[in-house]
């Protein structure tokens, strides 16, 4: 394995794109430090060390940008906004047919959308810039820090449309960081965005979890967290590898003196197919009615009762609302995104049948009760691998720093075996050997 990685470096355009996107992502390290202008960051780190973080509000958005956003720095909305967007996009496809037609039309229609994805990622960092700067101003990014009305010392008009204008710019440039790595380096940029920004959390959070533990001086802790991690990483790996395959068999025709056809092949259905995105659909969804309540001034009831049951990470009632959101957005996406009535229509087209099952409609029906029966403890994994933290704060008291919770693990993994397997695939066209002999 070692010996692949030294021939990968000695390729000169391998190399040359390994270097590019090493560079890009110590550029943007330094940018998750700048401070935006108006922002007193001698208090922020006063408070960031006095005061415990309120991540059951930002916990997902301040995991994205690696750290920035609870530093209140120009990357501090980091890759979230784009995230969102790329969402949206994703099911308006669905319900709008101009841009399910765009969608059809291939590399053309692709950049139109790519396009509108980005004007809308412009217009979630305003209006997230705008939310963060409100939450600074009214002390709720911090829980129990005496310096939170120094943080923002200068409440004007001017100052506040500085920072949200830093805000989105840092966005745009993240943005164009993640493309530049796309087209010039290896992988899929956002995605190795995402990588290192929550990589960059683990030593820190490793590190809290010893100070805070009593048993041999926190090394016990320790090494328990790290076994943790170890386990869930390979129980990750595995499931996001499974796939169910279900085997077609193509007719031989001939055309003219031409035979075509009769060659055996098999549509892989994962186990996983959503990947991480019910977790953030979920995430996002439970973070509205939090935020509405923190933007209210009465004392209501209803602020009161979700202040109380959706904001803390080991209420119940959060439990449970988490895990079957996650279930229902794993179905939701699937169903969104693999069509067994087009795929059974593309089979029947080119001559193609499932052994056994005849080609048409009963094919569709067939590949719909596999997918809706590995679905299941597809999304039961997922539910179970993001209610980890929770886990960690029984068992720790840590959830707050303990870094293998299940999105993060699912990005990580995933990434990490994407960008693998392009490295190995460059390499085999040279070499015909990969990492693993």
């Amino acid at each position: 394995m070692l010996t692949a990685f030294a021939r990968a470096f000695r390729t000169p355009d391998l190399r040359k794109k390994l270097l590019f996107t090493l560079a890009i992502i110590v550029l943007y390290r330094v940018g998750t430090h700048v401070p935006i202008p108006g922002v007193d960051y001698k208090s922020v780190q006063t408070c960031m060390d006095e005061a415990q973080a309120n991540t059951g509000l930002f916990g997902l958005v301040n995991m994205f940008s690696g750290g920035a956003l609870l530093q209140i720095t120009i990357f501090a909305l980091g890759i979230m906004p784009y995230i969102t967007a790329s969402i949206i996009l994703q099911l308006l496809t669905v319900v709008i047919p101009r841009l399910e037609a765009l969608k059809k039309e291939g590399q053309a229609g692709t950049a139109k959308i790519t396009q509108y994805t980005r004007y809308l990622t412009v217009a979630l960092a305003i209006l997230q810039g705008t939310g963060l700067v409100a939450t600074a101003r009214s002390g709720a990014l911090f829980s129990g820090c005496s310096a939170t009305s120094t943080i923002v010392p200068d409440q004007s008009i001017f100052t506040t449309i500085t920072m949200v204008i830093c805000m989105t710019a840092g966005t745009a440039m993240v943005m164009w960081l993640g493309e530049l790595i796309t087209d010039r380096g290896i992988g899929n940029g956002m995605s190795i965005l995402m990588f290192i920004s929550i990589a960059a959390t683990f030593p820190s959070a490793l590190w809290t979890i010893k100070k805070q533990g009593t048993l041999a001086d926190g090394w016990i802790e320790f090494g328990t967290v790290i076994a943790v991690g170890l386990v869930m990483v390979g129980l990750v790996v595995f499931v996001e590898q499974a796939q169910r395959r279900i085997p077609v068999q193509y007719a031989k025709r001939m055309i003219g003196r031409r035979s075509y056809g009769g060659t055996s092949t098999y549509i892989p259905l994962k186990v996983n197919q959503a990947g991480v995105i019910p977790v953030i659909f979920a995430s996002s969804l439970l973070y509205i009615p939090a935020l509405i309540a923190q933007f209210s001034s009465s004392n209501s009831s209803w602020k009161t009762w979700i202040e109380t049951n959706l904001t803390k990470g080991d209420h119940p009632v959060y439990i449970t609302s988490y895990f079957l959101l996650i279930v229902f957005f794993a179905f939701f996406y699937v169903a969104i995104s693999f069509n067994p009535e087009e795929v059974a229509d593309n089979m029947k087209k080119y001559g193609g049948f499932i052994p056994g099952i005849r080609a048409g409609r009963p094919t569709a029906e067939y590949l719909s009760y596999v997918l809706n029966r590995i679905t299941w403890p597809g999304s039961l994994y997922l539910g179970l691998i993001a209610l980890v933290p929770t886990m960690a704060l029984v068992g720790f008291g840590a959830t707050n720093n303990f870094p293998f919770g299940g999105t993060s693990i699912l990005i990580i993994v995933g990434v990490g075996l994407e960008t693998v397997k392009q490295i190995e695939s460059q390499l085999q066209q040279r070499n015909y050997e990969g990492f693993l002999r």
